[in-house]
């Protein structure tokens, strides 16, 4: 079985809470796209882990994590992630991660370059995390990327590295002006960084196929979500990468497999990282309580977040993107003591009411338009059946599911890891005519 798990919004939806808790049902947990410029925050009896790089399902240690080929990896920041994890008693070695030879290095100087543009572009900046991700990703599409691969024949490296950064530093220094790149500095990165990952590299396409014909299961896990991606997201304040779960099986390195399953994760309301049209956004006191309530501070940069009330045209169309088979929902403990609780369920422009979310041009001119669904009280952390639920809770997650079209099979209460909700099968009947109780039949 291979499934994959994605983000259905802008991102941070909560993936890699969910990936963690799904992860104890297979054997193989794959990255697919993306670098370290996104964080998944898992909590567990651990502690609290912010990852990422690595595969969500590395704090289970009976789980192989894979790095796939559509990855672009900074080898430095995966040293302090997995030496982080280590301190805490995580394992990580050859056994439980395996990084593909045909994953992309983001180098010191893609972090550089990303800088560069950002300041350059003052008031127009994208929002980059200044991470690197997109010039690593456009050197990748333009052959001038040093692999994961290239670290097992340094002498070959060696050569290719010096050859790219002559051409790079075309740009660095006849473009920003700025001092000129070392090949001899950054090939002494690769080695200082590269070497200790030796025994983790192999061939993962190989890897994962006999996996999978052996009968293995397989969790492919994406980063950041479907309004991110390069050619359907809210282009440009997107991603350099293909987000998608069409995608999963081809950045995890196994295109010719299929996917059997597509979990979307979505919030219980919204947030966002970044610049961007954000229809549905509060503003002033109403947005610092939301933020506040769910804690909504970038993992990766600590950056607040933007956050707002529930977007049916974004989250169906984030649906529509993803194929979702079914949906988890996450924080909805977080929504506990709104008296009302907003959704937006269209935008408007020059008094037209419009349900289908639209490119970027008309989106920076739409307003959200808000109807208010009950709010609920009390604390539903301690719940773990549906009907457990108060009656209002209830209600906005069959509206949340009706509105988008898609199942809803999980719906996660708290941050921690057995916090969650499996709803099996339809729950249109499991509506009580009175409000649930958090402590019956647990």
């Amino acid at each position: 079985m291979i499934t994959a798990v994605v983000g259905i919004n802008w991102g941070d939806e909560g993936k890699g809470r969910m990936v963690d808790l799904l992860s104890s049902q297979y054997d193989i947990v794959s990255r697919y796209q993306g670098g370290n410029n996104a964080g998944h925050t898992v909590v567990n009896e651990r502690g609290k882990f912010i990852l990422n790089l690595l595969p969500s399902g590395i704090l289970r240690p009976e789980t192989v994590n894979v790095m796939g080929p559509g990855m672009v990896i900074d080898l430095e920041h995966l040293a302090g992630e997995t030496a982080a994890l280590r301190e805490k008693g995580v394992e990580v070695g050859p056994d439980n991660l395996k990084i593909s030879d045909r994953a992309t290095i983001c180098l010191p100087y893609h972090k550089l370059l990303d800088g560069l543009e950002e300041d350059r572009m003052g008031d127009k900046k994208q929002g980059s995390t200044r991470r690197g991700i997109g010039p690593v990703y456009s050197d990748k599409y333009m052959r001038k990327s040093i692999r994961v691969g290239d670290l097992l024949f340094p002498e070959v490296l060696r050569e290719r590295l010096g050859d790219i950064v002559e051409w790079k530093n075309l740009t660095v220094v006849g473009g920003y002006g700025h001092e000129p790149l070392s090949a001899t500095e950054l090939y002494d990165w690769l080695m200082k960084y590269g070497e200790p990952l030796l025994d983790n590299i192999c061939n993962t396409t190989d890897y994962l196929t006999h996996a999978d014909e052996a009968g293995k299961s397989i969790l492919l896990e994406a980063q950041l979500g479907a309004l991110r991606d390069l050619d359907f997201g809210i282009f440009p304040y997107t991603s350099s990468s293909c987000t998608l779960a069409a995608y999963a099986p081809l950045g995890a390195g196994i295109p010719a497999k299929r996917l059997d399953n597509v979990v979307g994760i979505m919030k219980a309301y919204s947030s966002c990282v970044g610049g961007g049209p954000f229809v549905c956004e509060f503003f002033g006191e109403q947005a610092h309580e939301l933020r506040e309530a769910g804690g909504e501070y970038g993992a990766a940069t600590g950056r607040p977040r933007r956050v707002g009330g529930f977007d049916v045209p974004a989250s169906r169309y984030g649906v529509q993107l993803q194929g979702a088979t079914e949906l988890a929902v996450t924080k909805l403990d977080v929504l506990a003591g709104m008296e009302k609780i907003p959704v937006c369920t269209a935008y408007e422009m020059d008094g037209q009411r419009i349900d289908a979310f639209p490119l970027e041009p008309v989106l920076e001119k739409c307003t959200p338009v808000y109807e208010y669904m009950e709010g609920f009280s009390g604390d539903i952390t301690g719940c773990r059946r549906f009907s457990d639920l108060p009656l209002a809770a209830q209600k906005y997650v069959r509206y949340l599911e009706e509105a988008v079209n898609c199942k809803i099979g999980y719906v996660s209460v708290g941050a921690d890891r057995d916090q969650y909700i499996r709803i099996k099968g339809s729950y249109n009947n499991q509506i009580h005519t009175q409000g649930g109780n958090c402590n019956a039949g647990l």
